[in-house]
């Protein structure tokens, strides 16, 4: 039985192997259409456990932004999607999700910090970016391979109904098992997330230099006090920063090549 699962464990890991965007080596065992429905079902379940926000002016000002960025050539074909479900959640949280299957959550909190479309675009482009990259699969996948292989397996596919399969399903997709709390991908893959969401911000016609504006706002936020969500969920804002700095030349490049401009107003 232990050659078994051995051998099995084998497989999955050589028919596992993928390529990021950047060309990073990565371990996906779990398909597409597997990974949209487990978004699918978290997203469902984060409607259903956080209230929305009804104010038109918010609302309008998210969908333009996203729209934007889920616009942006050769994306979808990326992240596999048809087309993205954006909605807005009553919630002081600063800070935003993306969701494999096609699902953006972004709370009132963040537009507090995000002062313009452009600042707003640098999340939605990163959270995104995880989404293209297929980060939550790669976490997932990461999970399987050192929690046990089979138990792991049975808590992600065998969680509906919001018990501890459920669960398991939202940790490893960002979403923590209180809902509507996001949980850290690793260092890397916020630094791949940064880098691809400050080309895809840039190619739908947002400055990328905003990006910088944002995390700046985000350190001032925090007023030396507990960090915002977002912030806690990250590297540390300088880190970031410097990060986004040292890719800022291409992604102006690729921003003064676009006659897009985007005018997505902020409430």
């Amino acid at each position: 039985m232990k050659r078994v699962i051995l051998f099995c464990m084998a497989s999955l890991v050589l028919a596992g192997c993928a390529t990021s965007p950047t060309g990073r080596n990565q371990l996906t065992f779990f398909g597409n259409e597997r990974m949209a429905a487990m978004g699918e079902q978290s997203f469902a379940q984060i409607k259903k456990e956080t209230p929305t926000d009804a104010s038109t002016a918010d609302n309008r000002f998210v969908e333009c932004v996203a729209n934007a960025i889920t616009n942006v050539p050769g994306l979808n074909e990326s992240a596999d999607v048809q087309r993205w479900d954006v909605v807005v959640f009553k919630s002081d949280q600063v800070n935003a999700f993306a969701l494999p299957g096609g699902h953006i959550g972004v709370y009132t909190g963040l537009l507090g910090v995000a002062n313009n479309g452009d600042q707003l675009a640098a999340v939605i482009g990163h959270e995104v970016g995880h989404v293209i990259a297929d980060h939550p699969n790669e976490r997932m996948s990461q999970q399987y391979a050192t929690q046990g292989g089979l138990t792991a397996l049975s808590a992600f596919l065998g969680g509906g109904g919001g018990g501890a399969g459920s669960q398991a399903i939202m940790s490893a997709l960002g979403v923590g098992a209180q809902v509507g709390i996001l949980l850290p991908f690793s260092r890397t893959q916020e630094s791949e997330a940064d880098t691809i969401g400050l080309e895809l911000m840039a190619r739908a016609g947002f400055d990328p230099r905003a990006a910088v504006q944002l995390w700046q706002n985000m350190s001032r936020a925090s007023n030396g006090e507990e960090p915002s969500e977002f912030m806690s969920t990250h590297p540390s804002n300088q880190t970031r920063i410097q990060g986004l700095e040292s890719h800022m030349n291409r992604a102006l490049a690729l921003y003064q090549q676009t006659s897009n401009r985007p005018n997505c107003t902020h409430p």
